[in-house]
């Protein structure tokens, strides 16, 4: 079967953008297996690795994308998963070693070599999985997948079967930014129901997260950004209070007006600088504001550890949603198909031919959770 010539939405350089271009497939591993992607969404995190945030680590060209959802063509002979077979209907989503003390431990979202794994895009031993047709070397598993190729050599780590294909279209989204959301309130923060979340942002990941606060019961759910169309939805979606930024003076006081003494968790979902640095003050003593959001890749959060320990404040940053992928998007398919998870409400399709259009509709806010088709 290899090599194999497919396409895929190729980033050629640093800030270069994304172009539909002829991609050759030669290097499977025993582990890995062949995905031809149907539906591919698009992330925050995509467009901040083609904007030049994570040059650090991720080599050019490269294929991004790891919100991915297709079908298995091909099975490495190791992969140890039995219900992975040719055929199989797949989610795809962020991989880790499976070696290391927190993979180990059950912390796939902690894996000591993460950053290399996904953010870096390439195996551990620094090899990739194929080339453009002109020869260059191309970076090919972003998150383990690199779901913006048409087929794609994907780590069986980053795999999760679907029992429902009729839905894939929907679900092909479930690998990060619904799965970090919604993991971030129920994997890692656990709100009870009495408890207050005020959420920064509510872009996939925001929403997301309110959605989750809605099933867990909790008392008062504040979303805060500075589209009113959002703040609608977020108040549909379980927002029980809501705040457009740029007509608000003083958010801190505001939160606190509604919450007196501060709301319990603070979650930031946008990367945005300011919001970063009002979390602490708008969470009461004891509370929990969580950094979840990507922020620019210069922006330093300067914390007073004084008033941290007076006050008795964490501040805590969620990669993943804290999630273990194989059981928490089941368990999001469940949540989804119960009526408590309406991605329905959030997701639009594209063609993947119409690609700068989506990228424009993302930029100018004309679209939630944008979805190619292959």
């Amino acid at each position: 079967m290899l090599p194999l010539e497919t396409e895929g939405l190729v980033t050629e350089s640093s800030k270069a953008g994304f172009k539909l271009m002829p991609v050759i497939l030669d290097d499977m591993r025993s582990d890995e297996v062949l995905v031809e992607m149907k539906y591919s969404g698009i992330c925050h995190t995509d467009i901040v690795g083609a904007s030049g945030g994570y040059d650090y680590i991720l080599d050019f060209p490269a294929a991004l994308g790891h919100e991915g959802a297709g079908f298995i063509r091909a099975v490495g002979a190791d992969v140890q998963n039995p219900a992975l077979k040719v055929g199989s209907a797949v989610i795809l989503s962020f991989t880790h070693c499976g070696n290391c003390g927190n993979c180990s431990a059950g912390h796939p979202a902690c894996c000591d070599n993460f950053e290399i794994l996904n953010c870096g895009a390439k195996r551990l031993d620094g090899s990739v999985t194929g080339r453009l047709a002109d020869g260059r070397r191309l970076v090919g598993q972003f998150f383990g997948q690199s779901s913006f190729l048409k087929h794609s050599i994907v780590s069986q780590h980053s795999v999760v079967p679907c029992p429902y294909p009729e839905d894939l279209a929907l679900y092909s989204a479930l690998g990060c930014g619904f799965q970090t959301g919604a993991g971030t309130v129920l994997n890692s923060l656990r709100p009870s129901a009495g408890n207050s979340v005020v959420v920064f942002g509510v872009g996939t990941v925001g929403m997301s997260a309110i959605m989750g606060a809605k099933y867990l019961g909790v008392r008062q759910i504040i979303a805060v950004d500075v589209a009113e169309s959002k703040l609608e939805l977020a108040r549909e979606l379980g927002a029980t209070h809501v705040l457009n930024s740029r007509k608000v003076a003083d958010m801190v006081k505001e939160i606190r007006d509604i919450c007196p003494g501060g709301v319990r968790f603070a979650i930031e979902c946008a990367g945005i600088d300011v919001l970063m640095e009002q979390m602490l003050d708008c969470v009461c003593c004891g509370g929990i504001a969580a950094v979840v959001g990507v922020p620019k890749p210069d922006f330093v959060l300067k914390v007073d550890p004084m008033r941290l320990l007076h006050e008795n404040k964490t501040l805590k940053g969620i990669c993943q949603g804290d999630s273990v992928a194989d059981k928490f998007i089941p368990e999001m398919m469940e949540m989804h198909r119960s009526g408590s998870f309406p991605l329905e409400k959030l997701c639009k399709f594209y063609d993947v031919e119409d690609y700068e259009q989506v990228l424009r509709d993302i930029s100018e806010g004309k679209v939630l959770k944008a979805i190619l088709k292959w």
